[in-house]
């Protein structure tokens, strides 16, 4: 049963592991392996772009700490940090507004950190709540995602966010004529390994 062996989550998505089912606090550790991919969907009123993350910024191992409690697993302090600057959008005009619209020069991150998973009994699929933080506000999100276990661990899912929730004013471009919608897409494959 996956719940009983491993389940790994990032958000989004999204990394995280377990292998005990007591309450006693566990940690371990998990890499993204360049399998893993990470995109941001948007479209304007001309046409659509996607901003793709460098996963292979994520050279570290990215530590996990958790805890099983009303049949949830619980987490503390497990983040997954995204810098803004390692978006690509496909050229450098796009690049610098995408920067610009996330206000990277003040706030050069994006945490996604992980609060619980829910268990969908006899399923791979999973529900994680995430706090998901872009220049400097927090909001929390339920999101669902697909564990499928082979060699290695892969999760995947995808959640919609609206950039006004988080203060983000869309700019407009050539006198107003091109307009960025306020809504995006998150779309994660995440291929784990346990450190």
């Amino acid at each position: 049963m996956i719940f009983n062996r491993v389940i790994l989550f990032v958000c989004v998505a999204i990394t995280l592991a377990f292998t005990n089912r007591d309450s006693a606090i566990k940690s371990t550790s998990v890499f993204l392996t360049a399998d893993s991919s990470l995109v941001v969907r948007g479209t304007t009123n001309i046409n659509t772009f996607t901003c793709g993350y460098n996963i292979n910024k994520f050279k570290n191992p990215i530590p996990v700490i958790y805890f099983l409690e009303d049949n949830k697993i619980r987490f503390s302090k497990t983040a997954l940090v995204l810098d803004t600057d390692c978006f690509d959008c496909g050229g450098k005009g796009i690049n610098s507004d995408f920067q610009k619209i996330l206000k990277s020069d003040k706030y050069p991150q994006i945490f996604l950190m992980v609060k619980e998973i829910n268990h969908l009994e006899n399923t791979a699929d999973v529900q994680a709540s995430v706090d998901i933080q872009i220049s400097g506000i927090t909001k929390n999100y339920k999101v669902p995602i697909k564990i499928k276990n082979s060699n290695k661990l892969l999760i995947t899912g995808d959640l919609s966010l609206n950039l006004k929730d988080f203060n983000i004013e869309t700019p407009k471009k050539f006198f107003g004529l091109i307009t960025i919608d306020n809504k995006i897409e998150i779309v994660f494959q995440l291929a784990v390994k346990e450190h």
